[in-house]
């Protein structure tokens, strides 16, 4: 299903790219295989312009690196212009999930300093509500993960640890270890939940994105595109 959905991806992000870059700009970097096509359409389309750029992981990095394109640490008094990234799923509203690629809370925090976040997807991520067909991940310390598990187990959340290929538990650049939820039935209100999720100790940050995006440009399988504006709901606190 994803060479179904290859192209879709790559349509997005390169419609994204040239409608909303400029040069010049501040740019914060998603994660994740959608967003790795935004990173090769921006080298793509402007080859030598020196961005000011931050990556939300580690893996964003290196793409970037090898494609000539310089990253840098974050720093304390950072705003960006734009961010674009990807997202597991895109209910109506803009509401997302994501954390797919791991990348969920430095991507929570770009997309905060960012004036503008422009979501790319393929037509597979658009669903009626959150939890429909993806995990909503929670970033986790890992002392505190299993108390953690067990709390959601009894909720009915049915967590799930992610691990990777040798059974291990997966970690975060930032060290952290995540949970995949799987919700009884989609999400009427991620918002509610998003708070609710941050209220239990140990949970470092959820997947669950509500008022951050923009706009979602979506991509399908024969290279078209078209966009989803959002045109309700307030907008969270954003960095001063």
């Amino acid at each position: 299903m994803e060479d179904r959905f290859d192209e879709a991806k790559a349509a997005a992000a390169r419609a994204a790219v040239e409608r909303y870059v400029r040069p010049g700009m501040r740019l914060a970097l998603g994660t994740g295989t959608t967003a790795a096509h935004a990173v090769r359409a921006l080298r793509a389309r402007y080859p030598t312009e020196p961005f000011d750029c931050v990556a939300s992981s580690v893996a964003t990095e290196r793409l970037a690196a090898s494609l000539g394109l310089p990253v840098r640490p974050l720093r304390g008094d950072d705003r960006f212009d734009l961010l674009i990234d990807g997202a597991d799923e895109v209910a109506p509203a803009l509401e997302l999930t994501k954390g797919g690629g791991g990348a969920l809370l430095r991507e929570k925090l770009l997309a905060r300093l960012s004036a503008r976040f422009v979501v790319i997807v393929d037509t597979s991520k658009l669903v009626r509500a959150l939890g429909e067909r993806a995990p909503i991940p929670l970033e986790v310390v890992p002392f505190a993960r299993p108390v953690v598990e067990r709390e959601l187990a009894a909720e009915r959340f049915a967590p799930r640890l992610r691990t990777t290929a040798d059974g291990r538990a997966y970690r975060t650049d930032n060290g952290n270890e995540l949970l995949d939820l799987r919700p009884e039935r989609p999400v009427e209100r991620p918002a509610e939940l998003d708070r609710r999720l941050h209220g239990t100790v140990g949970v470092v940050e959820t997947g669950i994105f509500v008022g951050l995006a923009e706009r979602a440009v979506v991509g399908a399988a024969d290279g078209s595109v078209r966009e989803v504006v959002r045109t309700a709901g307030p907008d969270p606190p954003r960095g001063a």
